[in-house]
């Protein structure tokens, strides 16, 4: 397994930690005196991102900050390489020296643009971060843009994210991410190799490309959760962009009609989940 080790700089708090909901699948994760930012992309409303073969879309809705609003980041964990999840403003103004985890392909393209801190995972395969007594295992979760391996061919490959908090070996906080998938088959594994899910993050949005869907609708976001099991789970990533098609209202009708015992929670962007480590 790598292993990053990172600078600690005064005592960490593991009473409590926070998802801040930025826009699309961008997230401030804040836990152990670890700051992870996830797929970050910043461009305003009305402006457009490239998705490539010719397909553009537009920015629905504006992100809740910018990047010099961020706190200083520890981490970038990125789903794949999309100008949707890494955007021309995350290209320029991101610091380069930050470590970024991702899949191979994320982290070649990133190194073009400067980025030589990449950590390419495949699937099951983990980093191991250290920072004072925080120990933060990221784990790549299997994902698919597409069931249909024509499609797939023509999008960048993807990861889902297993966030792992400890202290001192003792497991506190497990957080899952979807990253852009389907109802792929191996989703059925993760409950079995990492039960006791205590947060999902469920991209959602019903995303269209070449009139394919290759980001689970509401309904299919809902079906992921009661696969994977999570304790609570958010909805993400479900109305910022043109190609969006299934909005958070599919997600929380299915929801309502779900006899998951997740619980659902649902952030506007700007607004912070807090947790509490039963754990801890």
């Amino acid at each position: 397994m790598a292993s990053l080790e990172l600078t600690s700089s005064g005592t960490a708090d593991f009473n409590d930690g926070g998802v801040y909901f930025i826009g699309n699948a961008t997230t401030l994760i804040r836990f152990g005196g670890l700051t992870i930012l996830t797929d970050p992309a910043f461009l305003h409303k009305g402006e457009h991102v490239y998705l490539g073969h010719g397909i553009w879309a537009r920015r629905e809705v504006e992100p809740a900050c910018q990047i010099a609003d961020l706190p200083p980041i520890d981490l970038i964990v990125l789903s794949h390489y999309h100008g949707d999840h890494f955007d021309d403003v995350a290209a320029q103004e991101l610091d380069k020296n930050l470590p970024i985890v991702s899949t191979a392909d994320a982290v070649d393209k990133l190194g073009a643009l400067g980025f030589q801190r990449g950590y390419p995972l495949d699937t099951w395969e983990s980093l191991e971060v250290h920072k004072g007594d925080a120990t933060l295992t990221v784990t790549a979760m299997p994902a698919k843009h597409a069931t249909e391996e024509a499609v797939n061919e023509l999008l960048m490959p993807v990861n889902g994210h297993l966030l792992d908090f400890s202290r001192d070996g003792e497991q506190l906080y497990r957080l899952y991410i979807t990253g852009d998938t389907m109802l792929v088959d191996s989703l059925e594994d993760i409950p079995r190799r990492y039960p006791d899910i205590d947060l999902g993050l469920i991209h959602t949005g019903g995303t269209t490309f070449l009139v394919t869907v290759v980001t689970m609708t509401g309904e299919q976001g809902v079906r992921a959760v009661e696969i994977t099991k999570p304790r609570t789970a958010i909805p993400i990533h479900y109305n910022d962009f043109s190609v969006f098609l299934s909005g958070l209202d599919d997600f929380q009708k299915a929801a309502a009609a779900s006899s998951t015992t997740t619980k659902f929670v649902y952030l506007a962007h700007g607004e912070t989940y807090t947790f509490t480590p039963e754990r801890a």
